[in-house]
Formats: C-alpha cells, sequence, structure tokens
C-alpha cells in the first residue's frame, strides 16, 4: 500500500509504513525474508531507504518481547490484549527510541503518530505520542524496566528472547555465556561468501570485488571464504556471482564439506541438500569428478539445487526428490553404495536467530521435540547405505543439545559400527563470528 502524495512528503514516513507492514505481515504467520521482499517491491526506495526499512522491521520482530514488556510497563492495556496493528505501531516507534542510536528521537516520535492517523487510528494517536515520550524520558533520565530478580526472566527480557529458550541457554552454558550468546541472536550477521575454486581464486574476487567498491576479508579457517565488510547493492549484482565465481554461504556452513572430505571419483549422498549450498561445495572440493546425489523431498526447495548447481557448474550433482528416509526402500542396491553420507538434518534453527528475525518466536520445545525424532529417524535409515571404512557427517545449525550431541551419542549407542571421529559445536558469539552450527564425523568400520 503506498502513502498518498502527501503523507509521502513527511521525511521518512513511508519507510516507516513499509517497515510497519513487514512487522503485521509477520505478525500474521508470513517469513520475515518473504515479507521483506514482497513490502520493498511495492515502493521506490533508494537502498539508504531499503537499510532502514530492513533495521527497522527486522529489529522490531527480533526484539518483540522486549518492546512489550515496554508496552505493559508504560501503557495501561497490555501489548499483547492491544490490536495488533497499534501493538507494531508502538514496537516501531519504540524500537527507534530505545535501539537506533543515529535516530533522532523527535523524528522517531513523530513519524509514528502521523502514520498512526494514516491507518486508521486517529483517535490513539494522542495515546502512542504519550507513550513514546514518556519512553524518551525514561531513556534519558536512565529508567530502565524494573529489576526482575530471577535470571531467566532477565535474560529472556532484556535480549528479547522466549523464555523456554533462555531457561535452556542458562541451563547448557551459564548466565555469562548465555547472555553473550543472546546478545549475538540481535546482532546483524556478516555476509560471508564462498569462492567456487571451479571457476575463480579468492584473489581476483577480491581484486574484482576492491574495483567494485565491495570491502572484504580473509575468513580465519574457512580457506575459499570471504566476509564482505562492506557492499553496495544486491549481492547477485556483484561481480562474478552471475558466472558462478561464487556463492553466499556463512562462515560455519563452509565447514561441513571439508570435514566430509570429499575426493574425485567417489559416490555421495546429500541426504537433505536444498537450497543446495553444501551440495554445490562438495562438487567444488571433488573438482567435479565423481557423483554428488542431491536428495530432498521438496520439489520447490529442490528447484533452488538446480539453480545454483547451474549457476556455479557443478556438473556431478544428481538431484533426487525424495523422501530419504525412504532411500533404502525405494533403492535396495544402495545398501553399503555411497563412500560418503552427508546428513545436514532439519533442526530447530537456533544457531541463526541474528539471520532469521522471526525464528525465535516460531519454534518451541514441541516442534524441537518432533525434530530431534525426525534427525534419529534419518540418522537410522541412512545408515546402512554407508559403505565399511565410509565416512558419515552429521550436521545442524542449531546449538541444542539434544539434537546435537546428545542425538550422535544415542546414535552411537545404538549402532556399534560407528564411530566418532569428529565432533564440535560452534556458539553464537564465539571468536568464530558465525552461526551457531553443529558438526559430527563418524567412520563406519567393519565389524
Amino acid at each position: 500500500m503506498l502513502l498518498s502524495k502527501n503523507l509521502s512528503s513527511i521525511k521518512g514516513l513511508d519507510s516507516r509504513k513499509a517497515a510497519w507492514e513487514i512487522i503485521q505481515a509477520v505478525g500474521g504467520g508470513a517469513f520475515a525474508d518473504f515479507a521483506l521482499e514482497r513490502i520493498l517491491n511495492l515502493y521506490s526506495f533508494r537502498a539508504i531507504d531499503k537499510a532502514l526499512v530492513t533495521e527497522l522491521s527486522y529489529g522490531a520482530i527480533r526484539q518483540r518481547y522486549f518492546l512489550d514488556c515496554w508496552i505493559d510497563y508504560l501503557g495501561k492495556i497490555p501489548a499483547k490484549k492491544q490490536p495488533p496493528s497499534l501493538r507494531w505501531l508502538l514496537h516501531i516507534g519504540l524500537y527507534q527510541i530505545l535501539k537506533m542510536e543515529k535516530i533522532p528521537p523527535s523524528a522517531a516520535i513523530n513519524t509514528t503518530v502521523e502514520l498512526t492517523k494514516t491507518l486508521h487510528l486517529a483517535k490513539l494517536a494522542p495515546v502512542v505520542n504519550a507513550i513514546l515520550r514518556t519512553a524518551l524520558r525514561c531513556k534519558e533520565k536512565g529508567h530502565l524496566l524494573p529489576e526482575l530478580r530471577n535470571p531467566i526472566l532477565e535474560l529472556a527480557r532484556n535480549e528479547s528472547i522466549p523464555i523456554w529458550l533462555a531457561d535452556g541457554l542458562i541451563t547448557w552454558r551459564g548466565v555469562e555465556d548465555a547472555k553473550k550468546i543472546s546478545q549475538a541472536f540481535n546482532r546483524v550477521s556478516p555476509i560471508d561468501i564462498r569462492i567456487n575454486n571451479l571457476r575463480a581464486d579468492i584473489k581476483n574476487v577480491q581484486e574484482s570485488f576492491n574495483s567494485f567498491g565491495i570491502k572484504n576479508k580473509l575468513i580465519p579457517g574457512c580457506p575459499h571464504g570471504l566476509e564482505i565488510t562492506g557492499g553496495v547493492g544486491e549481492p547477485k549484482n556483484w561481480p562474478g556471482y552471475k558466472e558462478g565465481k561464487w556463492s553466499v554461504q556463512d562462515r560455519s556452513s563452509q565447514l561441513i564439506a571439508p570435514l566430509l572430505g570429499p575426493l574425485p571419483g567417489e559416490k555421495i549422498l546429500d541426504a537433505c541438500a536444498a537450497p543446495g549450498g553444501k551440495s554445490t561445495h562438495i562438487a567444488e572440493l571433488m573438482n567435479n569428478e565423481g557423483k554428488v546425489w542431491s536428495v530432498d523431498r521438496s520439489s520447490r526447495r529442490s528447484k533452488k539445487i538446480l539453480d545454483n548447481s547451474e549457476r556455479l557448474g557443478t556438473k556431478c550433482l544428481q538431484l533426487l526428490v525424495d523422501d530419504s528416509n525412504h532411500l533404502l526402500l525405494k533403492y535396495p542396491e544402495w545398501k553399503g553404495f555411497f563412500d560418503r553420507i552427508l546428513i545436514d538434518a532439519p533442526c530447530s534453527g537456533l544457531g541463526t536467530l541474528a539471520r532469521h528475525p522471526d525464528a525465535r518466536w516460531r519454534m518451541n520445545k514441541d516442534n524441537i521435540n518432533e525434530l530431534i525424532e525426525l534427525q534419529s529417524k534419518l540418522l537410522n535409515s541412512l545408515a546402512s547405505l554407508l559403505k565399511n571404512g565410509g565416512k558419515l557427517v552429521y550436521s545442524t545449525c542449531t546449538i541444542h543439545p539434544d539434537e546435537n550431541i546428545n542425538q550422535v551419542k544415542n546414535f552411537l549407542h545404538s549402532n556399534s559400527e560407528f564411530l566418532l571421529e569428529y565432533e564440535k559445536q560452534i556458539w553464537p558469539g564465539d571468536n568464530s563470528n558465525g552461526d551457531g552450527f553443529y558438526l559430527a564425523a563418524l567412520k563406519k568400520i567393519n565389524k
């Protein structure tokens, strides 16, 4: 929905309205990335305006619980009992006042009040104005929300995460580390890319980026990785993307294919392959020699594997749309067939909350229990497809022990023909600056 000409002339109002529309869509069940793309396509924003819309919407979505607590503290009606349209408006205003240092408070308040008037909420404009101005006075005087005297509730509120997750983090890591991890959830993740060694090398990509004004630096521990520290425009428009010289992939994720150790000529199964980042990485490390079966049960997501493979020129990929749990039943000749198997399992995604601002509000304990059961089924159904002496890598982008260390421990307990060669839990906020990931390498031995 576009603003009228008169309203659009109010500086920054259209950016706030777009952000509100995104938050409203996510509140109604839409995924944040899809909502952002759809809403931005309705406007003719400059790059600087797109950045503001993204920061406002994603930031307010991340800070939903924290901002609700401020509404509860300052308003007469609790946040969750407010009309959603008003609740999200207050989130936009409060986020700017409490979390964005570069936005003048007057601009934050005035644009939010004006926006209230455009959304058939004019009668509530005085309420919005009063709450935002009170919040500003609290900030200026250093008045914070009342102390809760409960470390779990304090962490959940202050870092805006679900209470069950705050409880888990403190149990797994202790209060100080839990705070560090939670703070990482609320930082904007860097853009990492992986150089396609079939078509380029790091030096050439760096030179082309430098000439294009894209600031970058090497990623320690990722031989084909670059961190983008300052970009211009959309990554798909950067030099080398269309030519397949590189892919966007987080540094933690870049560790998985090398751990699998693929060699030219081998037969490899990527059991949960979409959108194809790890399959194509495996193919690149094999120098396109051998065969990689990329399996995913979603035809829509499998299309992304095909698109990525064609762009990168990884011709040794064989796409298969199927449920990996049923592969042995459908292809009995695959028993003991593969040299290496990668199970990058469906998971809660708790290691990637910084990249997906709405994910923390979608996941719950019941969802995680269902995922744990699915992960176990994948491990046990695919184990027989690996030949003796072969390697199986199990990975997730979560930090939940029951999906990671405990999952592998249970598998090893019931599958004595496997030995644990390596495992690592990467936590958000550690020195690597990557997403939270778990990696385990298992070797199948002759019994």
